[in-house]
Parts: structure tokens; C-alpha cells; sequence
């Protein structure tokens, strides 16, 4: 029986026994005015947008969690450059325009955020915070299926490095 609950426990199955279920609310800008979300030849443009949105939706949704019981965490993202460059036009006349991925061409976001204390006290803001890596490409890549990899661990990364402990001793 532990060696089941284990597998559930690492399959997410049980991850509502836990007391942690913050929520995340999410606000978008125009996506045409980010820097970098622009979409290659074999996607409509607002059904790219809508994967971009519902895909970083559901990373802040995964994260938020993590928090406390009744805790919200919102997020305004206020830029977007996604991790790599779609290159326009490769000459063959047979064109995709994947998006390549360069240590020139890393991600960035700039973000407003909030998060609430199940009460409605603010433990935790900041507005302008502009994430980015640099050196996405080192180091082992767990890609699986996630279009935006890249873009999802960096706020991940500073989620859990610097958002999580900041709140943990704030309480």
C-alpha cells in the first residue's frame, strides 16, 4: 500500500488531501503589443495567443497551490517574450517558421503580482518584477509535451526560489 500511495502522491492524485489550494487570477494585455509572442505561419494567430494564455494560465493556477489555504495570487503580465525567435521565411518556400531556440533569444516577463492572505491582507506584491534567463538552454531539459518549457520554469523557478519564501516568513 505505501509503495501505491507513493505513486499517487508523485502522480498528483492525492495533491487535494493537501492543505495547500491558493488561487490564481490571471490579467492579460494586448498581445500584439508584447514583445515576443508571435506566433509562425502554421497558427492562427488567436488561437496561438489562446495556447499562450491557457498554458501560462495553467502554470500560475499550479503554482498559486501551493499557497495557503485561501491565499490569492494575482498576476498581471504586463510583457511577454517567449523563450526563442520564430525566424520568418527559411527559403524553401515550404516555410512553418518553428520557434528556434538560441541562447539569444531568451525568455522574459514582466509581471504586477499580488498575493492575499485568506483574509485580504497583502503578505506579498510587487509591480514592474521582470524575470528572464539567460541561460535557459544549460542544463537537462524535462520537456515532455509543454510547448513553453522555458517560459513556464522561469516563473516556476522564481516562484518557488523567491516568491514562496518570502511569504513563508511573512507568516
Amino acid at each position: 500500500m505505501i509503495k501505491i500511495n507513493k505513486v499517487l502522491l508523485v502522480t498528483g492524485l492525492l495533491l487535494p488531501a493537501f492543505a495547500y489550494s491558493g488561487e490564481a487570477e490571471v490579467k492579460w494585455h494586448n498581445f500584439d503589443e508584447y514583445s515576443d509572442v508571435r506566433p509562425g505561419s502554421n497558427w492562427k494567430k488567436e488561437n496561438y495567443y489562446n495556447s499562450v494564455k491557457r498554458n501560462h494560465e495553467k502554470t500560475f493556477r499550479k503554482l498559486a497551490s501551493k499557497l495557503p489555504d485561501g491565499y490569492v495570487f494575482s498576476v498581471e503580465v504586463t510583457d511577454l517574450d517567449l523563450a526563442g525567435e520564430v525566424l520568418l521565411g527559411n527559403g524553401n518556400g515550404n516555410s512553418t517558421e518553428p520557434r528556434v531556440m538560441t541562447s539569444t533569444y531568451s525568455p522574459k516577463i514582466t509581471l504586477n503580482y499580488t498575493v492575499k492572505s485568506n483574509d485580504g491582507k497583502i503578505v506579498s506584491q510587487d509591480s514592474n518584477l521582470k524575470l528572464k534567463d539567460m541561460s535557459y538552454l544549460d542544463g537537462i531539459v524535462m520537456r515532455y509535451k509543454d510547448s513553453y518549457y522555458y517560459d513556464n520554469k522561469l516563473i516556476a523557478e522564481w516562484f518557488e526560489d523567491k516568491l514562496l519564501p518570502s511569504i513563508d516568513s511573512a507568516e
